[in-house]
């Protein structure tokens, strides 16, 4: 019900830019008007989940000196769509002795909680779900619910690798909500709003008011954030909850069919979107960084600034990609050392840092008024 409401405001963007729609506006519906904008963020999600899959699997192989899938389609295209089909036409099995209900929502509520996410992020300031003026609260307070579902997931399989990486999942993602708080406050601090509208606008202009080009300290927020992001993600060097070679995939090792298909969903879709969030957050969002295409209007300004939030953010799942493709898994310990005693502390002094460079110099990019 909230995503269908809060789709609203995309729907009604929609109409704008397609005249046809518009004629039919007087027939469409409230409620169908929120559902077509759910169907849209659902295609979305769906279409860069297969394209991520199919890029990692080309990623990885490249690194290690083979090709990945080529057989399904050219160069493999149709390879994870094949997957897909095997994964929906394996029987769905749940184990005996599990809690049925609680093995059952668990996918729905970890793919949910990543939905809900999309509703605030901007791929444009014509093309967004809805415009929360407290849209960084509502990501932190949101992505919270994700460690829920997986939690519940260990929990309900009855088997103690599922929980054990449950276990691992709750430690990890509650301790680097911390550091990804602060360097998501810095931001804030400097911006002065909690829109991610507001947050993309203060970015305008050519690509040096980046905030990552805006202070030392914001660039080294959003290092942190990013390191941050890779152990919300379950990304490697911080894939501990799912560890093949030690938990046999960790919290879904009982799930099979389409539950697990959904499990993987998410996953990939929260990769875009944390990668989205830096991308609004510290690299200008929709902004291309030349002024004469950002201030483009119709079709074709809204094509080319969408191109490029899709470009920055698909530039950082690549990096994702390649990070776990190039370093091996850390230890538990080190996990936690990393967090508690690296960005927590580099957290506090960033956001203090980022604070006192903007009164000192407002305005300024790296002691240059522009």
């Amino acid at each position: 019900m909230i995503a269908v409401m809060a789709s609203e405001g995309l729907a009604h963007d929609l109409l704008r830019l397609f005249p046809a729609l518009d004629e039919m506006s007087p027939w469409l519906s409230v409620p169908l008007l929120g559902l077509l904008g759910c169907a849209l963020v659902t295609g979305w999600i769906t279409v860069f989940a297969l394209f991520a899959i199919w890029l990692e699997r080309k990623v990885a192989g490249h690194i290690q000196c083979r090709l990945g899938p080529m057989e399904v389609g050219p160069h493999g295209l149709l390879q994870t769509v094949a997957d897909g089909i095997k994964l929906m036409a394996k029987e769905d099995v749940i184990p005996r002795s599990a809690d049925r209900i609680l093995f059952i929502v668990a996918p729905v509520v970890v793919f949910t909680a990543t939905f809900l996410l999309f509703v605030v992020l901007p791929f444009d300031k014509h093309v967004v779900v809805a415009d929360l003026n407290i849209g960084v609260f509502y990501l932190a307070a949101i992505a919270s619910l994700e460690v829920i579902g997986v939690i519940m997931a260990g929990w309900a399989s009855n088997n103690k690798w599922s929980l054990f990486g449950a276990m691992r999942e709750a430690t990890q993602m509650v301790s680097y909500e911390i550091p990804l708080g602060l360097a998501l406050l810095s931001v804030v601090v400097v911006s002065g709003t909690l829109g991610f509208q507001g947050i993309v606008e203060t970015q305008s202009g050519w690509f040096w008011r980046w905030h990552v080009f805006r202070s030392p300290f914001l660039a080294l927020t959003f290092i942190i954030y990013y390191i941050a992001a890779l152990a919300e993600c379950k990304r490697a060097p911080f894939d501990l909850p799912e560890a093949e070679s030690e938990l046999v995939s960790g919290f879904h090792t009982e799930y099979s069919s389409m539950r697990f298909s959904i499990f993987f969903l998410a996953e990939y879709a929260f990769m875009f979107l944390v990668c989205g969030v830096a991308t609004s957050l510290w690299l200008g969002g929709w902004n291309t960084g030349i002024p004469a295409l950002d201030g483009l209007t119709g079709p074709l300004g809204i094509m080319i600034r969408t191109s490029a939030m899709l470009g920055k953010s698909m530039f950082l799942v690549f990096l994702q990609i390649w990070i776990r493709w190039t370093y091996p898994r850390i230890r538990l310990d080190q996990v936690m050392y990393l967090c508690l005693k690296v960005l927590v502390p580099f957290g506090f002094a960033s956001l203090i840092g980022a604070t006192l460079w903007e009164l000192a110099f407002p305005g300024r990019v790296w002691f240059l008024q522009i």
